[in-house]
């Protein structure tokens, strides 16, 4: 499309029919179209720069009134989930002239815009104004469109009531999810006299957790230890039993399999019977600290990094295969192996630290071995913080995050 042909959105976004606003982050007016400022009987230096609710109070002569109070709710999800939120029919008391509140009610919409790193950048905040539609339904007298309204309001309450127990049962089931999750993971500690850090970070919302998981053991014959990851699709409970279920399966097979190879084929077969299991992935890694190898396999996960000490990180990817549930039938997996030096690390993460929307994972690879290269020399802990700090959204990732580091 040439200059001559191309589309002026400003212009557009100015006529849309309906009220439509955008909205930064901390939820500040950034533009509002001509209709917003039309319906809501605003001058634009009255509303474009400052916060929507410094605009828009809650009525202060209604202690009942919740209108903008759900308002926010509703933004701080978008904020945090990165999806679309429409919300039930909202009454609203609007300041019309100083002292005065005028009766409206309002159905609203809020959408995410995404930058290109995933995180959200505006919220395009629709009103629907259907104050008249509803007066309009009374007839002349009025009589009827003050019934149906205060029907609405008290349905309205109504659901708003059901929507405030059901976020309350959904944390309360986050925090034993949580519980049983800290059960089950192992504490950071040394294995095979080697120092070791681990993270967990649930992602951001009511049940978003319990996913993901890790695990090392010290593995018999030699001088070795295993160190894996995985990661359960779903959260909450039922995701936080299967994670259990299959952790502990692993933990058990890596010390009497061959190899990390065998220790996937049996996980996998288990986990055709464990419902939930669908579509979760794995990585393991056995080290030989006395060799100074790594032999590897993973069944459809993410490939561990290990950072040399000249700073070079290679990612263990010459062994990857489906995830473990993918074959009924049982079929070898493929096996890799590589060498180290002293003084190299072994990084193990879940999708949650590299992966965003609409970015593809060679990018967030590319972010954490630029990561790892620069903070090689911190001992694990301090590794690990700076990685999660560099790589995670500021307000939390939308899937949960597990980073194991072993330093060689």
């Amino acid at each position: 499309m040439d200059d001559e042909t191309a589309i002026d959105y400003a212009t557009v976004f100015q006529a849309l029919p309906g009220m439509v606003a955008l909205l930064t982050p901390d939820l500040v007016y950034a533009d509002v179209n001509e209709e917003f400022l039309r319906v809501a009987g605003r001058r634009r230096e009255q509303v474009v720069g400052r916060r929507i609710f410094d605009v828009f109070p809650d009525n202060p002569n209604d202690p009942a009134a919740t209108g903008m109070r759900n308002l926010e709710a509703s933004l701080q999800r978008v904020l945090a989930t990165g999806e679309r939120d429409a919300m039930a029919l909202q009454r609203y008391d609007v300041e019309s002239l100083p002292g005065v509140w005028e009766e409206r009610y309002w159905s609203p919409v809020n959408v995410p815009v995404l930058g290109t790193d995933g995180k959200v950048v505006l919220l395009v905040h629709r009103v629907e104004e259907v104050t008249e539609l509803i007066r309009a339904r009374g007839g002349p007298s009025g009589s009827r469109a003050r019934v149906l309204e205060a029907e609405l309001y008290t349905r309205a309450r109504e659901l708003q009531h059901l929507n405030d127990r059901l976020r309350q049962a959904h944390a309360r089931e986050r925090e034993v999810a949580m519980a049983l999750q800290e059960a089950m993971l192992p504490a950071a500690r040394q294995v095979g006299h080697r120092e070791a850090a681990v993270r967990y970070r649930p992602a951001v919302g009511a049940l978003n957790v319990c996913g993901d998981w890790y695990d090392l053991v010290d593995l018999v014959g030699g001088n070795r230890i295993g160190v894996s990851v995985g990661d359960v699709v779903g959260h909450g409970l039922e995701a936080a039993g299967v994670m259990g279920q299959l952790r502990s399966a692993l933990s058990a097979t890596s010390r009497v399999a061959e190899g990390p190879a065998q220790a996937l084929d049996v996980l996998g077969r288990y986990a055709n019977v464990v419902d939930g299991a669908e579509s979760a992935t794995a990585v393991t890694t056995f080290i030989d600290c006395d060799l100074h190898t790594i032999t590897y396999s993973s069944a459809g996960h993410p490939p561990p990094a290990l950072v040399h000490p000249d700073g070079r990180v290679e990612f263990l990817d010459r062994a990857t295969d489906t995830p473990l549930d993918a074959r009924p039938e049982p079929v070898p997996r493929p096996q890799a192996g590589t060498s180290y030096a002293d003084g190299a690390t072994l990084v193990l993460y879940t999708d949650g630290l590299v992966e965003r929307r609409r970015e593809d994972i060679d990018t967030g690879l590319a972010r954490l071995a630029d990561s790892l290269a620069r903070h090689r020399d911190e001992d694990p802990e301090r590794l690990a913080d700076a990685v999660l700090l560099e790589l995670l959204p500021p307000g939390g990732a939308t899937d949960d995050t597990a980073l194991v580091i072993v330093r060689l």
